[in-house]
């Protein structure tokens, strides 16, 4: 509870922090995980000014070409060929959703009930900023074990993209991981903040059930202990480098 009550009183701040989504080139399509957020959050009224989260908390700046869809054009990718997008989460710096109306969007079950309806405004979700076009489909996990967690869904039929669940931050958090040759590229959502804090097994404010983040962060470093891993959370700084050179997690 500690934890979470500095979220609101602390009044320092970090340097801005970017707000990635990945996008995963495969041949049977591509697979976006997450979707940043929109430009909107500048617009006076979109945050509910009511929720003390948002009106505490963070301080949003996306400018209209950083959305996923000029990024994902200055890729050379349309938003209209995206096969399917992963949502580790509901929370608005990850659900900007408008660019992507015509691909399958996949979060839990659990993480879609929490951010429905008023009881998900009171979480800090943001449901009433969702496109009314928005039915995810449900991510269901496979009672078949990678490497230390125990469940999993493979994303392609060559088995190298997996999501698996990492409860944590939110209950129905995931994170997908995708293999390249003999590394594997672990996108962690908000596992953790940044790989120093992963290794810290430093549970963040948000996070409601310490435990479970922790029992995350601990299978996330065995994994990293056994295969080759480029760790690339959401909100990291140094994600883009270790991605761009490959630099994996070095687990003590």
């Amino acid at each position: 509870m500690s934890r979470q009550i500095e979220v609101f009183l602390d009044r320092s701040w970090t340097e801005p922090l970017p707000i990635y989504a990945w996008a995963i080139e495969h041949p049977e399509g591509v697979i976006v995980v997450d979707t940043g957020d929109t430009a909107r959050t500048s617009e006076p009224g979109y945050l509910p000014r009511w929720h003390p989260y948002y009106r505490l908390a963070p301080r949003l700046d996306v400018a209209p070409e950083q959305e996923i869809g000029p990024r994902l054009r200055r890729r050379g990718i349309s938003p209209d060929d995206v096969r399917g997008v992963v949502l580790t989460h509901l929370h608005t710096d990850h659900a900007g959703l408008h660019h992507v109306p015509n691909s399958d969007v996949f979060c839990t079950q659990a993480e879609y009930r929490l951010a429905r309806g008023f009881g998900g405004r009171l979480r800090g979700y943001l449901p009433n900023r969702w496109p009314a076009w928005f039915r995810p489909k449900p991510l269901v996990f496979d009672p078949a074990p990678f490497g230390p967690f125990e469940r999993s869904r493979a994303l392609t039929a060559d088995g190298s993209v997996v999501a698996v669940p990492t409860p944590g931050h939110t209950p129905g958090h995931v994170s997908v991981v995708a293999a390249d040759d003999d590394v594997s590229y672990f996108l962690a959502g908000d596992v953790s903040y940044t790989e120093r804090l992963l290794l810290e097994e430093a549970a963040d404010g948000v996070s409601a059930d310490e435990r479970s983040a922790l029992a995350t962060m601990r299978n996330v470093l065995r994994y990293a202990r056994d295969n080759r891993t480029v760790y690339l959370p959401s909100h990291d700084p140094d994600s883009e480098k270790r991605l761009a050179d490959g630099i994996v997690v070095r687990v003590s």
